[in-house]
């Protein structure tokens, strides 16, 4: 090459040798630079400044405004992978067109989040797409593949897969451990983000914040041996905001930061997002990790190709023909009727019955209607949202479709006075400019989004202003001033109404009341604070001692007004549900199922006012809600639609589309039904439609249309490709609707514990009247295998398949029955192998540690004060061993059984730290196929146990 064209920008050239070429032109203070998420420019190669990391989970968020589609839970509701990818392309191309505008907008897009639904108590479901590996990875494959674009060479965007591993709590996210045996490792949790990958359209992954088995997830070991072995794609691992340092913070798992960052860069991790866009605290733990020899020059040079690697792909190096770079489409007429198109697959209608012989939806074109509840005239955002370019709430879109002529409507919110001791009341001032508007720069990032004080505070007088007081449950409540602003608190203390909702990294709008003698304290939640009034306004006090006693006036309660408009109306929509921003959200784990009291309060008054009432549950995740969903002729449920959610459930409500989404996960009809959060253990803990073994109030896939569907001729063939399935489906209704058609398998007789039934295959039609569809699926033998704990590997157990399809996986309406060969399981070859602790097939009061910080598992008691036992199934002891050792840390006895038998007890004395692991061994007689019992007994560690022949 030229000088003034090198080896690096020759597209010519292979992307290993370019990125070969350019690492080594780099020096090495330049390479380390660059592993920090803020990686500066060289200058002397042209080598501009880059950014890991840009949100993009349903529209490019925290850059301004853009195209808002549903939240990620409401794609998973739609079963659409083919729409799922077109919502990729579009947040991708304008991810492109406002870069184009504005060189901050990032490239390498954080999207999507393939965590799963495991329990619907966990804060951010709504960024997952659903509670089932296979649905969860079909429809991260499409959106990845939207995203990165069908040029063969350059990316349109480079996808980042969240969050891994095994990542479902809020609650101690940063230290809480989540115990992940081998079979829900590899069967659950690790197959939602393998097929993603294997799609080819992911550039990397970012590791969650907890543990798994006690070991960082910024230290997993399966980085390298499961992640980098499904692709041979370069992938980049970006680490979550502020992890790095946790690992010697929070988590204490290192003595210094310069081990920790060490460890991380070594097990995989490439760019350090940590300490915002100040660099050199992160690059300088790495300067003194490499000056002590705890990392060599290779181990930054190879995370450094990795990022390269995404920077070339992305066509940086070669503008010219970069296909993307001249990309304009941001909030055009296509993606308007997508993001509409994507709130309609949305919706799901859960109930439908009939109201004087007909079913109540969809509604009559006569009549008036009544749009009530506190989510009738919202259009929410959640913290991964950009700012709306349209708004449609609920309210909108039926006054736009129907007329607003025919439509009432009551919030439902109560209306209230806050009076003093001294009989004022508090009073919202109007500011002198009218309230100007925020200015949008300072907005780009909500994390770093301070409150108003140029707004004036409350004070107090005899009148006051009336509040609009709204429970979002738990005691969490919103005020709101009568111009529609919510109190907020700024950071110098004084209470102001300055928030159009609420938000913020830091939730300044929510308050609890406390009861205090005959009145009551207002709480700030997000200072901790006590509300007083003081001379120069209302503000927020440090303790309670200063506190102002509150009585509460009540001037209308939200269910009288609720009532008068539900009796005055032909047909009534309650729409209720959460905001994302309160009670359930990043940093903050829900607390229970049930509706909040305050909206279960305004569908029963609706509902005993006019028995035509109808419930939209507008939210981020599941409720629990027997009481309605008995009561009620209709109930549809819908995530957060995005900037046309008003327009499509109108649509959906007249009958202008049929409903078809379904439930990507399921609801449960009471908390009694859930595990413990923490509860990891999908299998043992009965966890998801997969295992849970009660009966849900609404189960996964369930969601009804406008007409009615017949499943006929299911036929099962096998060949070395799998199970090839088919089967016909018609629309024998009389309106045009899609379905869901979905494909479902269970081994009739398992040998281990296996799933009631789980999803194989499934594809979303449209049909007219009378109108049928010849579907055809190939399962391959993958997908019905199971890890076989007893030989550490994948394995089809021979004999009969059941094969179930129909529109959910409680409605079956065609079963088939195949004979599958495969390998049966035999028993574990004991002597021969030996037992790895981790590998039991059943256990109780045990938890899954870390073997080393490095790599490999433990178990250990759950609580040291109490035993913990493994069950090991079919050990096969030949004919025979005398003896067993087991290896272990810590101090404490094991007790190994069989059946009633005492086969063995081994003290392990204190062996000086939870990773010095010593070996014990004790006379032990046993022979032939048998169950072995072990006890652990005090704070112990055990690894590995070894039978002698």
């Amino acid at each position: 090459m030229t000088a003034d064209r090198p080896p690096f920008r020759d597209p010519s050239l292979p992307v290993g040798a370019r990125v070969a070429d350019l690492v080594g032109r780099l020096a090495p203070a330049e390479r380390l630079a660059l592993l920090h998420q803020f990686a500066p420019g060289v200058d002397r190669l042209g080598l501009a400044a880059f950014r890991t990391g840009q949100e993009a989970l349903h529209g490019v968020a925290w850059m301004g405004p853009a195209t808002v589609f549903p939240q990620a839970v409401g794609l998973g509701a739609s079963w659409h992978p083919e729409l799922v990818r077109r919502v990729g392309e579009a947040v991708s191309r304008e991810a492109r067109a406002m870069r184009a505008k504005d060189d901050r907008v990032g490239l390498n897009v954080w999207a999507p989040t393939v965590n799963l639904l495991r329990n619907p108590l966990w804060g951010r479901g709504e960024e997952g797409y659903a509670e089932d590996p296979v649905l969860t990875s079909a429809l991260a494959a499409a959106f990845t593949r939207g995203l990165r674009g069908d040029h063969p060479v350059y990316w349109r965007t480079a996808p980042v897969l969240k969050h891994w591993l095994a990542h479902n709590n809020e609650t101690a996210r940063d230290t809480s451990s989540a115990s992940v045996r081998p079979r829900v490792l590899h069967e659950y949790d690790l197959r939602a983000f393998r097929g993603a990958v294997e799609a080819g359209a992911v550039a990397g992954v970012m590791p969650a914040y907890n543990l798994v088995n006690g070991r960082p997830n910024h230290l997993s070991p399966y980085l390298e041996s499961e992640l980098r072995t499904w692709t041979e794609q370069d992938l980049l691992v970006c680490s979550d905001a502020g992890a790095p340092s946790n690992l010697a913070d929070s988590q204490a798992y290192f003595g210094t930061h310069e081990e920790a960052v060490a460890a991380a860069l070594r097990a995989g991790v490439d760019s350090f997002t940590d300490h915002g866009t100040d660099s050199t605290i992160v690059l300088g733990r790495l300067e003194r990790a490499l000056e002590r020899g705890l990392i060599d020059q290779e181990d930054v040079d190879r995370a450094v190709r990795r990022q390269l690697t995404v920077r070339m792909l992305l066509g940086e190096f070669d503008p010219e023909l970069d296909p993307y770079a001249r990309e304009t489409a941001y909030d055009t007429t296509d993606h308007r009727e997508l993001a509409r198109e994507a709130a309609e697959a949305a919706l799901v209608l859960l109930r439908n019955e009939p109201v004087g012989g007909a079913p109540l939806l969809p509604l009559r074109e006569d009549g008036r209607i009544a749009v009530v509840g506190l989510l009738a005239d919202a259009a929410k955002l959640d913290w991964y949202s950009g700012a709306l370019l349209h708004r449609s709430s609920p309210l909108d879109g039926v006054r736009e479709r129907f007329g607003a002529d025919r439509v009432d409507f009551a919030e439902g919110v109560d209306r209230i006075r806050l009076r003093t001791a001294d009989g004022r009341a508090l009073r919202v001032r109007e500011p002198a400019d009218g309230g100007s508007a925020r200015d949008a720069e300072i907005a780009l990032d909500p994390a770093l989004l301070a409150g108003r004080t140029d707004l004036p505070p409350l004070t107090a007088d005899p009148e006051g202003s009336v509040l609009d007081l709204i429970d979002w449950g738990d005691g969490v409540l919103t005020l709101r001033a009568p111009d529609g602003r919510y109190l907020s608190v700024a950071e110098d203390g004084l209470v102001r109404a300055s928030a159009d909702e609420p938000g913020g990294w830091i939730v300044q709008e929510t308050f609890r009341f406390e009861t205090h003698g005959d009145g009551h304290l207002l709480r700030h939640l997000g200072t901790g604070g006590y509300v007083s009034v003081a001379a120069d306004g209302v503000k927020v006090a440090a303790d309670r001692e200063t506190a102002e006693v509150f009585a509460v006036e009540t001037v209308e309660r939200g269910e009288d007004a609720v009532a008068r408009a539900a009796a005055g109306a032909g047909t009534v929509i309650v729409v209720a549900g959460n905001d994302p921003h309160v009670n359930g959200r990043e940093t903050e784990d829900r607390t229970t199922l049930a509706l909040p009291p305050h909206q279960d309060r305004l569908w029963r008054a609706a509902h005993a006012a006019n028995p035509r009432t109808a419930l939209v549950l507008v939210s981020s995740y599941p409720y629990a809600v027997p009481d309605a969903a008995a009561a009620l002729p209709a109930l549809l449920w819908t995530a957060h639609g995005g900037q046309a959610a008003g327009t499509a459930l109108a649509r959906v409500l007249a009958g202008d589309v049929s409903p078809a989404g379904r439930l990507p996960q399921t609801w449960y009809a009471s908390d009694a039904d859930l595990p413990d959060l923490l509860d990891y253990d999908v299998i043992g803990g009965r966890q998801t439609y997969l295992y849970f073994d009660g009966t849900p109030l609404f189960p996964f896939g369930h969601g009804l249309t406008y007409t009615s569907f017949g499943y006929e001729d299911l036929t099962a063939a096998v060949d070395a490709d799998g199970v090839r399935l088919s089967c016909t489906v018609t629309n024998t209704g009389a309106v045009a609707s899609d379905e869901v058609v979905q494909v479902y398998a269970r081994p009739v007789a398992p040998s281990v514990p296996r799933p009631h039934r789980a999803l194989v295959a499934h594809e979303r039609i449209h049909l007219a009247p009378g109108a049928t569809a010849a579907l055809a699926f190939t399962v391959p033998p993958a997908a019905l295998a199971y890890w076989d704990v007893a030989h550490g590997r994948w394995a089809v157990e021979p004999g009969a398949y059941e094969f179930l399809a129909g529109p959910s996986s409680a409605d079956a309406r065609r079963t088939v029955l195949v004979e599958l060969a495969g390998e049966a399981p035999g028993p574990r070859p004991v002597p021969e192998a030996g037992l790895e602790a981790a590998d039991y097939d059943e256990q109780t009061g045990t938890e899954l540690v870390d073997r080393t910080r490095v790599s490999g598992d433990a178990v250990a008691p759950a609580d040291p004060g109490l035993p913990g036992t493994l069950l090991y199934r079919a050990c096969d002891f030949g004919d025979g061993v005398t003896e067993v050792a087991v290896t272990a840390a810590g101090e404490g006895e094991v007790v190994l059984s069989a059946g009633d038998r005492e086969l063995a007890r081994l003290a392990l004395p204190p062996t000086g730290g939870r990773y010095a692991y010593a070996t014990v061994a004790a006379p032990c007689r046993v022979r032939d196929v048998t169950d072995l019992r072990v006890e652990l007994r005090g704070p112990l560690r055990l690894a590995h146990l070894v039978f002698p022949a």
